[in-house]
């Protein structure tokens, strides 16, 4: 239960936007998103936290970016607490993220076995005991961990090859992940599946998984994050051997999510994992939102290793397998409700006017299937429009995205795009280097941490003087405002 009052939710509020603006929308999300304020109290600011890892990154990666943020909001604040929600242990003494104020000194004790007494900071062996104790503890839980890995994530029963609708912009993708889950010899490897948002591409992993693990092969699905939260507890219980002895020992693995895989050391441990199963003829398979290539915050020799296999994106659907999509779930649907009926009319309005991703296909049902239940009205195609209107995208303009902005800028100036990602400074790279980010800040929404990021991690102050420079030019060179119109038509083509 949240404490905090509206002041302080005002306060939180205003801390989540400077930080969506300084590190961009995408490591907000990742990062941020289910942090929440418990309370602001007495110079203490208490938020909370879904899992312990996400604590942990936060901790180390922005406690002195969250300190600053909310002493702008609050002077009087000297410390952050982040908890763990749902934690069934009794909480112990959080880690302060303190300010550069002094503390008030108190005594420290560190609590003993039921038969000995307490011991203080006074006694010389004092810091030593607490840090053995907390090492011990630590190991306790990567040993229980490493013992428990090969569970993985949970699988949703719902996603299985039964349930996948086929078509067009998915055939491939499915073809592959069928040839997977069969077993046999390894033709392939790693596979990597990439698509936005709603394709199925988490779908297509969690039937691999099941139909695998039901054969009896060694599975182990696990998110990006959740793999990062292993290896960090690895590392610090020092059983970081056992971690990846564990690991190796598998047939299948599936990481989802890879995008948000993050760090170097992290990094480096998957690239030699990812070496050892594929070396050991063990299969992998791997999904994020976009192809290996453009995944820039990844090392290089992750990249080429991902783009070494099977590399299969999965498209937006086109209208048959949106219909057809749309069918499947309708006589799902009908199992728990024997009386509902969609008219065709309706699913065509639907399938013609739905067209970003299954998910939002199978959103759209819902509520049309609330509507019907709630109100015992019939479905008809005007109570569809109102029930979906914010749904339904009629005419909305394509969005540029950065990696199409790298690839037009690269092709009309006669450059790699790994010209534009990295550090060399010749003029003939300077110029469409500069362009690119100046259209990536007016055609994107990203902001400009992002950008920098996706331009080889470059500062935002990077990119801020490439499209002052790029405004700047194009007001005195008519021939360069053309070329940044010709660009943007291309863009938007």
């Amino acid at each position: 239960m949240h404490i905090q009052d509206d002041m302080g939710s005002e306060q939180w509020n205003r801390v989540k936007t400077r930080l969506r603006a300084e590190l961009g929308d995408d490591v907000f999300t990742s990062w941020f998103a289910r942090v929440d304020l418990e309370e602001n109290t007495d110079g203490t600011v208490r938020l909370s936290v879904p899992t312990r890892f996400l604590k942990q990154w936060i901790q180390s990666h922005y406690r002195d970016r969250l300190m600053g943020l909310w002493q702008r909001e609050c002077e009087n604040v000297h410390r952050i607490e982040l908890t763990v929600r749902g934690a069934t242990r009794p909480r112990q003494p959080e880690m302060p993220m303190a300010s550069s104020m002094p503390a008030p000194a108190r005594p420290v004790v560190a609590t003993a076995a039921p038969e000995q007494r307490p011991i203080t900071l006074s006694e010389p062996n004092a810091v030593a005991a607490a840090q053995a104790a907390t090492a011990a503890l630590a190991r306790a839980e990567a040993d229980s961990s490493a013992r428990d890995i090969l569970q993985g994530a949970a699988l949703d029963p719902k996603y299985t090859f039964e349930t996948f609708v086929e078509g067009e912009s998915n055939g491939l993708a499915l073809a592959a992940a069928k040839q997977v889950a069969a077993g046999g010899a390894v033709t392939f490897n790693p596979l990597y599946l990439h698509a936005s948002v709603g394709l199925g591409k988490t779908h297509l992993m969690q039937a691999v998984a099941a139909k695998a693990r039901a054969a009896g092969r060694k599975v182990l699905y696990l998110t990006a994050e959740h793999f990062m939260y292993r290896f960090v507890a690895a590392l610090k219980a020092q059983s970081a051997l056992s971690f990846k002895e564990t690991l190796r020992t598998i047939d299948l693995l599936l990481i989802d999510d890879m995008q948000f895989l993050h760090g170097k050391q992290v990094q480096q441990e998957f690239c030699h994992t990812l070496n050892a199963l594929i070396d050991g003829a063990r299969q992998v398979i791997v999904a994020a939102d976009r192809a290996p290539s453009e995944l820039d915050t990844l090392d290089d020799r992750v990249r080429s290793r991902l783009s070494g296999g099977l590399v299969v994106g999965i498209a937006e659907p086109d209208f048959s397998l949106r219909r057809n999509i749309l069918s499947a779930r309708v006589a799902g649907m009908r199992k728990s409700y024997p009386n509902f009926t969609v008219p065709d009319s309706v699913l065509d309005y639907v399938a013609r006017h739905v067209v970003s991703s299954g998910r939002d296909l199978e959103g759209a049902l819902n509520r049309l299937v609330a509507h019907n239940q709630l109100t015992n009205q019939p479905i008809t195609q005007e109570m569809a429009e109102m029930t979906l209107r914010d749904l339904i995208r009629s005419s909305e303009p394509r969005r540029v995205k950065i990696e199409d902005i790298q690839r037009i800028v690269s092709k009309h100036y006669n450059v790699t795009k790994a010209d534009l990602l990295s550090a060399r400074r010749t003029r003939t790279i300077v110029r469409p280097r500069q362009i690119a980010m100046y259209l990536a800040k007016v055609m994107t929404p990203r902001s400009l941490p992002e950008i920098g990021r996706r331009f080889g991690n470059r500062d935002h102050t990077t990119v801020l003087h490439a499209v002052r420079k790029i405004e700047e030019m194009a007001r005195a060179d008519v021939a360069l405002a053309q070329e940044l119109e010709l660009l943007k038509r291309m863009l938007d083509a």
